[in-house]
């Protein structure tokens, strides 16, 4: 029963990808004063299917001198290890959840930056190679600030599994009391999840469509959903850890398309930075931000424990 629930999410998660993709041409064919996808079926509602057919059914090229088997199997890895992040959804149809949920995100958050660096290695060309080691500083420089970040909310739940976040939520949400931490948390979410304007490793004035250039067809097609899971993924996160919210109701799914909708307004709102800009961001601005509200978690939680132990 579990497996067989576990597979119908992920069949969910693929299928919302897909329409996430057409929202996002939508949103930002109308932020252009243009007319968007609009002709394959109803509205363009079979557009999604329409792309993917013609993806996974166009040529596949490589080049001569790349590393063939890592250069053909990394997408394929990166999009398993984007689905199985989802493994952390609890099925309270059969009462299983993840205690260690939270650390569990943490663990697997840094290995997407493996297959980036395989990606561009296997390559064997310059500006795939380039890519991948933006990407690279670009990920351990946000992942510092966004552990910290999750941490202050370790100190407060104390515990891992997405049922705590809930329940403390109850009364009030956290952004009401670290409003500023919201902000640093989501634009940590845009550089990890490779979003304008952080999207360095995928510079397409620069690089050449960066570290994914020599990748097409089906190859191509597993980045993509790979990263459009991930932001999925993070957006629900962040409405748990910051929103409180009831994943089993339906106003929760409302806030997750509207939190989706953001990174959209963001890409049509914003340039890509200069990256010795964002490298400066995370060091000077958001780490010490993250480290001042770790003490101040700590201290509120001590204040808690103390007074509990006076009228205990």
């Amino acid at each position: 029963m579990y497996l067989t629930t576990f597979l119908f999410l992920l069949m969910m998660v693929l299928l919302s990808v897909g329409y996430f993709t057409l929202l996002e041409r939508s949103v930002l064919s109308y932020m252009q004063y243009r007319k968007g996808p609009n002709k394959v079926g109803f509205l363009g509602l079979f557009q999604p299917f329409s792309d993917g057919f013609k993806l996974f059914l166009k040529e596949y090229f490589f080049p001569n001198n790349c590393n063939f088997f890592f250069f053909f199997f990394s997408p394929m890895f990166g999009l398993f290890h984007s689905l199985f992040m989802w493994i952390m959804f609890p099925f309270i149809s059969n009462l299983i959840f993840f205690n260690l949920g939270l650390l569990f995100f943490l663990s697997s958050l840094s290995l997407s930056i493996y297959f980036i660096i395989i990606m561009g290695w296997s390559s064997n060309s310059f500006y795939s190679l380039l890519g991948s080691i933006r990407g690279i500083s670009q990920s351990i420089s946000y992942e510092v600030s966004l552990s910290i970040i999750l941490i202050c909310y370790f100190i407060m739940v104390e515990g891992y599994d997405f049922f705590s976040l809930m329940l403390f939520q109850s009364g009030v949400w956290f952004i009401f009391f670290s409003f500023p931490l919201f902000f640093c948390w989501f634009s940590c979410c845009l550089a990890e999840s490779n979003r304008s304007p952080y999207d360095f490793s995928e510079g397409e004035s620069e690089l050449v469509s960066g570290f994914n250039v020599e990748y097409s067809s089906m190859s191509f097609s597993y980045i993509f959903i790979s990263e459009y899971c991930s932001i999925i993924f993070i957006s629900m996160f962040s409405l748990l850890v910051f929103f409180g919210s009831d994943f089993y109701q339906f106003y929760f799914f409302l806030k997750l398309i509207f939190i989706c909708f953001i990174y959209i307004w963001i890409r049509s709102s914003f340039p890509r930075y200069r990256y010795d800009k964002l490298m400066y961001l995370s060091w000077k601005c958001y780490l010490p931000l993250s480290l001042n509200y770790l003490f101040f978690f700590i201290f509120i939680k001590s204040l808690v424990s103390y007074h509990k132990n006076l009228l205990s």
